[in-house]
This record gives structure tokens, C-alpha cells and sequence, in this order.
């Protein structure tokens, strides 16, 4: 059985056609011993307990626990009751009578734990070489580090030994091993996963990320383990929506190419643009940022506040038993007895000011697309520089959090030298369902094989239709379309992308006059009249009331005919509006229109003068 692949879909179809979860567990320790690295797991669950764990599931039922029978890893800084939890420091040492809420959810959905993988100690690194216990060899090449500070559970998850594996993500420990290890890493909006019972880094700012296969698969795990907890301070009541069909065009944020770093590292910085044109290819449209005001608050991280709460949070265990740090580790939270309460203010005085700058510019594209990493490093690369080459690895992921933005790690393709490439998308708080349905297209783009376990890809499954109920649908064809800049109206009332479409061959679309930004009108004209490409996007009702409030005439809503026989409300013109208007009909629709116009103008910019 040690071909049976562990994405979620494949092994539900493996239990569906009679392997036993006995089977899977034997799999599980075999591709354990297989590995040969004793540096993955702290701890492990013994074959009795999993079998145990098992036989309390009862008979195979994904739709009761939609993770039935899945084996899974979790970071030795998160508590598994009966394991205990060193965060890589055996001195620390204690043994949870309780499951963190995280794994009680997941185990509740089915989900075996298999058990606790190794760390950069105290979650303070990205670079996974920061433990006692031996150094996790990296999945793709044993030269490189595995990233951090989760780094058991990515290397698990990238070998096959487990379908998924928790992390936690404070400054990109979710991210970095994901990329270095070709699997999909996602970081959750701060908040949507609870922290009770996680050992914490900087208790403002940590997530639970998910390592995963697949995007699916991450996403899966999310919306299982994702629910407001009362016992956590820092929980957020975050509505998770199913995959969805990504809107046909996006305005994708990148940094500007003058402030892209990859200290010297052509490879990486080819990989980039190959995802970039990817991510085009899906209908990307590339906005380059400049990213000055990103990189200045990635380098508050490890300045006065944030340092601070690291030193906080351990700080009764530090001054007693400070010798049993990792010399970098003990370094770096030791720093924060040189602060006073002034620093820390002024560390969050000056994020606010960070966040004041960049939330207009957050706001003003749909997400981000970031390389992962900026370079890899070897193993020894790392010990002969801990702190500037983890610093560097952490250009594109430190300041994720402090913007309160979440992120999903995916893997692109391979680099020109073999390395993998990844790259990261992000968006602001609670859009993790968008930046998630966009991973997964680029992810399926790039036909990389799973992980280091040479697994293909598994068949795209249809992404979850739209709940009908107490839903409705809002035909646009102009200014509100994908990409287009009214877009954001929809979005900000919480409007979801439902499918591209034409209408019936019955109206006349114009370009009227006047209008800012530029508008175009759809009329009914009956026969004589052209199929218009339109969206059609869902409201629940309380917000298709207050977005049609705020519609400006000469605009109005009214029922549209669609090409499919279907109808639904929708934009339309009033016809005295149509004395100055252009009729623009041949294009076919407005974006169309948009395209050529934008086209023959920049054609007479570059045109000689006489």
C-alpha cells in the first residue's frame, strides 16, 4: 500500500474502495522509516493510539467527518492532549491533558494525529535549523534548509507522510517552508484558526497555518478548523465561503521592479516573472506597487514591540533557564531586556503610521502576488549567518501580519538551477477564500508533481457552487466588472463572483457621456439589437438593496435576458441618456471596448509628431 497517495480526495477514494485504516497507518510508519530523517518528528503517536483513534471513528463517512481516516502532523508548539509539547526545548517540557481547539475541531472532523513535528525553538526563526534535535533535511534538496520555524511539518507533508501537517505564522514560518518545499502553505487571516493552546510567539500577531498538497486540501483543513473561540482573546468570527470560480479578471498588486529584492539570485528572480506571466495567463492584470512602505514595516518586526512580546511570552522560563536556549534563539528574545515600554510604543506608533500609508493602496487592487522567498539558502549557508539569512528570507513575509493580511505559500514550478519556485499571494483580512481560488488555478498551471513524492496532480474537482438561498444575482456590464475600477463597490458589500455571460441578442450597449469614471449604458432595443458580455455576481439581499441605493443615474436596475434563457436584475440606461452616448455594440461589451480604446490611444502616443 506505500503507493496509495495522501492528498484528501485520493485517500477518501482509496477508503471508499475497502483499504482499511489500518492500512493507512502502515503506510504512515513505512514512509516514516523510508525517509530516514530523525530530525521530522519530536514525538510520534504509537501505532496502538492510532489504530485506537481509528476504531472510535466508526464506518467510513466524509460527509459526517469530512476529514474521515486523514492523517495529519502537528507542530510540536501546538498541544496534543497525551503529547507532550516542548516548542524544541525539552527543558520546557509539559504534557497538555487537552487538545488545542484547533486539533480537538480537526479530530472531530476525523482527522489522526500521527504526531509532533520539530521547530525552529520558540517559533523564532525561518530557517528550521534553530533546534536541538537533529536538523529536518529538506524534501526537494537536502543541501537547503527546510525553512521555518515549522519545519517537521513541512517536510512530513512534502514527503507524503501526512496528508497535511498545522504550523503556526508569525513572520512567515506558514510560508517559507511551503515554498522551500514545493507544497501549498496557507496563513490564515489573524484570528480565523484559535490559538488556545499554541505556545506563543507574539500572541498579537500568530496564526495557525496549514501545510497541504494541495490547495484544496489546505482550504479543506481551513474551513474544518476555522470558528470564533470564546477562550481565545484574539479570535475573530471569520466567514468562510467555499472555492469559488475566480472572477475572469483580477488587478494583481506586485512589487514595483526597482524595489524587487533577490540579492543577486537570477534564478529566483526568473521564476518570479514566469509565475507572473502565469498569473496573467489566468487574467491577471499586473499592477507594479511600490513596495518601500511594505519593506519598512517588515523590519518593525524585530525591533522593540514585537521583540518584546516574544520575550513576554516565555520570559518566567527564559530567566530561569536561559542555558537551555539555542545560542541564536536565546540571542534574539535575550535582546528584548535592552527595551523599555518607550520602545515598544514607538515600534507601534510607527506599524500605525505603516498602516495608515498602506491601507489605500491595499485596498486598490484585488491581492498581491509576492515571491515567496527571495532566495534559498544551504544549510550551511545559514549556520555560518543565522541572522542575516533568515532575515532575508523573511523580505516578503514579515510584514504580512502586522497589516493584518492573509496569505497562501504556492508552488509555481522549478527554477532554472532544479530548486523549486513559489510564490505568495495575499489580500486584506477575511478575503482568504479569493486569494485561495486563485492559488489553485495557478497551482494546477504549473502540472508540478506533489510535493517531493512525485504524485501528479489530482484531477480539478468542480469548485462549490454558490448557496441559492436567500441570494441574488446582480448582472453588470460596465464599470462594476472584474478589474474594472467600480469593482470594489461589489466587493466592499460583499458581492461574489458567480459567472461571465451573455445576454439575449435584444439591446444596444453605448458609451455615455460624461461619465466618471467612464460608463457604459445597456438598453433594450429588442430586434436589431447585439449579445452584450456581461457577470453575473450574488448579493444576499440586505446588500443588493444598499449597492442598488447608491446607483447614480443615469443608471438604474432592471431585468436582463440572458443568452443561457435565464434573466436576473441588472444594469440598465434610461434612453434619454442616449443623445450624446456613442453606441459601441460591435465590441461585444464593454471590456472589449476598453481594451481596443486604450490600445489606439497609446498607438497615437507613440505615433511621431509632424
Amino acid at each position: 500500500m506505500s503507493d496509495i497517495h495522501f492528498d484528501i480526495g485520493s485517500l477518501h477514494a482509496a477508503y471508499e474502495s475497502g483499504i482499511s485504516v489500518a492500512e493507512v497507518i502502515d503506510t504512515v510508519l513505512a514512509r516514516i522509516e523510508a525517509a530516514g530523517d530523525p530530525g521530522i518528528f519530536i514525538h510520534l503517536a504509537t501505532k496502538a493510539a492510532m489504530l485506537a483513534e481509528a476504531e472510535a471513528l466508526g464506518r467510513f463517512d466524509p460527509v459526517a467527518r469530512p476529514l474521515w481516516g486523514i492523517p495529519f502532523a502537528v507542530k510540536d508548539n501546538i498541544d496534543v492532549a497525551g503529547m507532550p509539547t516542548t516548542a524544541a526545548c525539552a527543558e520546557f517540557a509539559y504534557t497538555p491533558s487537552t487538545d488545542a481547539t484547533v486539533v480537538a475541531k480537526l479530530k472531530a472532523a476525523g482527522a489522526l494525529v500521527v504526531g509532533k513535528t520539530n521547530l525552529d525553538q520558540f517559533a523564532t526563526g525561518l530557517v528550521g535549523v534553530r533546534t536541538p534535535w537533529p536538523i529536518p533535511r529538506n524534501a526537494i534538496d537536502p543541501e537547503l534548509v527546510p525553512g521555518g520555524s515549522s519545519s517537521g511539518s513541512a517536510v512530513a507533508t512534502a514527503r507524503g507522510i501526512v496528508s497535511f501537517a498545522l504550523g503556526t505564522d508569525t513572520a512567515g514560518s506558514g510560508r517559507i517552508p511551503a515554498g522551500l518545499n514545493s507544497i501549498v502553505g496557507l496563513k490564515p487571516t489573524v484570528g480565523a484558526l484559535s490559538t488556545t493552546g499554541v505556545v506563543p510567539a507574539c500572541r498579537t500577531l500568530d496564526c495557525v497555518s496549514v501545510f497541504a498538497l494541495t490547495v484544496d486540501d489546505a482550504y479543506a483543513v481551513f474551513s474544518v478548523a476555522t470558528a470564533h473561540d470564546a477562550a481565545d482573546p484574539y479570535s475573530r468570527g471569520i466567514a468562510v465561503e467555499p472555492l469559488a470560480v475566480r472572477p475572469p479578471v483580477l488587478n494583481v498588486g506586485i512589487p514595483a521592479r526597482a524595489d524587487l529584492k533577490f540579492f543577486g539570485d537570477a534564478s529566483m528572480q526568473a521564476g518570479f516573472e514566469a509565475a507572473l506571466a502565469a498569473l496573467e495567463a489566468l487574467g491577471a492584470r499586473l499592477v507594479e506597487i511600490p513596495f518601500g512602505d511594505f519593506y519598512a514595516t517588515a523590519d518593525l518586526l524585530y525591533e522593540g514591540a514585537w521583540v518584546a512580546e516574544r520575550y513576554a511570552a516565555i520570559r518566567d522560563f527564559f530567566e530561569a533557564n536561559e542555558a537551555a536556549l539555542h545560542p541564536v534563539t536565546r540571542k534574539i528574545i535575550g535582546g528584548a531586556r535592552n527595551l523599555s515600554a518607550a520602545d515598544a510604543f514607538r515600534g507601534l506608533y510607527a506599524l500605525q503610521a505603516c498602516k495608515a500609508r498602506l491601507a489605500p493602496v491595499i485596498a486598490s487592487v484585488d491581492l498581491f502576488c509576492v515571491p515567496t522567498a527571495p532566495t534559498h539558502y544551504t544549510v550551511d549557508a545559514v549556520l555560518a549567518d543565522p541572522i542575516a539569512t533568515n532575515s532575508r528570507l523573511g523580505t516578503y513575509t514579515n510584514f504580512v501580519n502586522l497589516l493584518n493580511m492573509c496569505g497562501i505559500a504556492v508552488p509555481t514550478g522549478t527554477r532554472d538551477d532544479g530548486l523549486p519556485m513559489s510564490v505568495t499571494l495575499l489580500a486584506a483580512a477575511g478575503r482568504d477564500g479569493l486569494v485561495a481560488s486563485v492559488a489553485r488555478d495557478l497551482h494546477a498551471a504549473s502540472g508540478l508533481a506533489l510535493g517531493a513524492t512525485g504524485w501528479p496532480q489530482p484531477s480539478a474537482q468542480p469548485v462549490a457552487a454558490l448557496a441559492e438561498d436567500e441570494m441574488i444575482e446582480l448582472v453588470v456590464v460596465g464599470a462594476h466588472l472584474s478589474g474594472m475600477p467600480l469593482n470594489g463597490q461589489l466587493k466592499n458589500v460583499g458581492a461574489r463572483f458567480c459567472r461571465a455571460a451573455r445576454t439575449a441578442p435584444s439591446y444596444r450597449l453605448y458609451e455615455l457621456a460624461g461619465q466618471i469614471p467612464p460608463k457604459p449604458g445597456l438598453v433594450r432595443v429588442g430586434s436589431g439589437g447585439a449579445a452584450i458580455e456581461v457577470e453575473v455576481w450574488r448579493l444576499c439581499p440586505d446588500a443588493f438593496g444598499r449597492f442598488v441605493a447608491a446607483i447614480p443615474p443615469p443608471l438604474g436596475i432592471g431585468t436582463i435576458d440572458l443568452g443561457d434563457g435565464t434573466s436576473a436584475k441588472g444594469f440598465l440606461a434610461e434612453t434619454a441618456s442616449l443623445s450624446a452616448a456613442t453606441d459601441i455594440s460591435a465590441y461585444g461589451g464593454w471590456r472589449s471596448y476598453v481594451a481596443r480604446s486604450n490600445g489606439a490611444q497609446r498607438q497615437l502616443e507613440r505615433a511621431p509628431s509632424n
